[in-house]
């Protein structure tokens, strides 16, 4: 199979320019998946198993993180590879797919492979192209590490199957939250066409688990799920809009993950938006957060925004905001109230309310044993009450309450000061329930 090349290019070469065109795609975490190698080749998979190193613009990248090709038969006005730009355009080989994971993987630079691709020609000849490079990876190299690998719209099913089957985890960008978005910004695609593989995925796990219930030895068909990303900021959508379609998304598709990527303006387009102030970071923060809110602790979207507030508070978290504008529903007795309603006090996480539910099984609990636990008191102080008391004196009043929650540094970021937010790492999701101890 030849590729269409635009001039002879070292393995290197190829490898600085497709690693750099894929930066810009979040939708890669560790692994969520855990297999041991057989003995019979190299690498193994682990839940935390995926290395990641941030690029200079702050974004969390897979060490070996590389597009196929960023050769691409589209025109999307908010993407670099778009075929419009004039920019150096190669392809890898499957041989050199291997290669690059192989040699990698020896030197311990990486424990899996993330491969996304622009393109090339049709989405069933670029699909066939990662299919063998995966099956050579898989079989003739023996490679039992990590793999995640991006499903192109508009192949085959059955292309979509046998990638399906070498690869541990896939993804299917949705590229922006609405049909409205993509017909202004890439024509080229419809969203019927990218919701499809999303559902193929979907059945095509089900069946897997149902198969193997029967056949323990039948292979397995993508063990860690799928996931997709968003472009937060390039369209118009309220944040209301956009957490709408990833709870929708969840509940559709059993997807792992949505991320969110803050719109990052690399072409000059006049249908793009400009961005003065740089990418909306602090958006797809509270975005991230709202996700956690999401899948973990019991909230909806329509808890937290609504059509007449669509937006978060650039001010507050998205649980403290939910929580102020609901104080109806506090104080909390921590002695005993229930687990569901522990998750939604500020500063209680999943594995502190966890705690929480069984240490009051001996004995009642005060704030010096919720410090203990990992209560974060500083927020949880004036949502909860240890044996019908407060921590402090302290107002139950939205506005007195906003103001002790919002810290200086966010008061400056807010008024046009450094901004000190850091992105969400996307390790946050492997250690989950740690991080949510800390309170989302």
């Amino acid at each position: 199979m030849n590729l269409r090349l635009s001039e002879p290019m070292t393995i290197l070469q190829k490898l600085k320019i497709l690693t750099d065109a894929a930066k810009y795609d979040v939708a890669c975490t560790s692994s969520g998946v855990a297999r041991n190698g057989d003995g019979s080749g190299i690498g193994n998979t682990r839940i935390a198993g995926v290395c990641h190193s941030f690029s200079s613009d702050g974004r969390c990248i897979s060490l070996l993180k590389i597009l196929f090709t960023n050769e691409c038969i589209f025109d999307c006005r908010y993407c670099l590879n778009r075929r419009s730009n004039d920019v150096p355009r190669v392809s890898f080989t499957p041989e050199e797919i291997c290669e690059l994971t192989i040699q990698f993987y020896r030197r311990n630079y990486i424990e899996g492979l993330f491969l996304s691709s622009g393109i090339l020609y049709s989405p069933n000849y670029t699909m066939e192209l990662i299919y063998q490079a995966l099956y050579r990876l898989r079989t003739q190299h023996r490679f039992q590490g990590y793999i995640h690998v991006k499903a192109i719209p508009g192949a085959d099913a059955q292309l979509v199957w046998k990638v399906g089957l070498l690869a541990d985890r896939m993804s299917v960008n949705l590229e922006l939250p609405t049909a409205e978005g993509l017909r202004m910004l890439a024509p080229n695609k419809q969203r019927r066409h990218i919701l499809a593989p999303m559902r193929m995925i979907q059945n095509g796990r089900e069946q897997n688990q149902e198969e193997r219930m029967l056949f323990r030895h039948a292979p397995t068909f993508v063990p860690a799920g799928q996931s997709t990303q968003m472009i937060i900021g390039a369209t118009p959508e309220s944040d209301y809009q956009i957490i709408s379609v990833a709870e929708s998304l969840y509940q559709k598709f059993d997807l792992k993950r949505v991320f969110y990527s803050a719109f990052v303006r690399v072409n000059e387009d006049a249908a793009l938006p400009a961005l003065p102030g740089g990418p909306p970071l602090l958006r797809e923060h509270r975005l991230y957060q709202a996700d956690f809110l999401l899948r973990y602790y019991g909230f909806a979207a329509s808890e937290l925004l609504s059509e007449q507030r669509p937006n978060f508070n650039v001010l507050l978290d998205p649980k403290c905001d939910w929580a102020v504008r609901h104080l109806e529903k506090f104080p909390v007795e921590i002695n005993c109230a229930d687990y569901n309603t522990l998750l939604r006090v500020p500063g209680i996480g999943v594995k502190s309310a966890r705690r929480i539910v069984g240490a009051r099984k001996s004995a009642n609990l005060d704030f010096a044993d919720l410090k203990k636990i990992g209560v974060v008191l500083k927020r949880a102080l004036y949502f909860i009450t240890c044996n019908g008391r407060m921590m402090y004196r302290t107002k139950l009043e939205e506005d007195y309450i906003v103001r002790n929650l919002v810290e200086v540094k966010e008061h400056a970021a807010y008024l046009g000061g450094d901004m000190t937010y850091r992105q969400l790492s996307l390790f946050d999701d492997v250690n989950m329930a740690a991080e949510a101890s800390l309170g989302v």
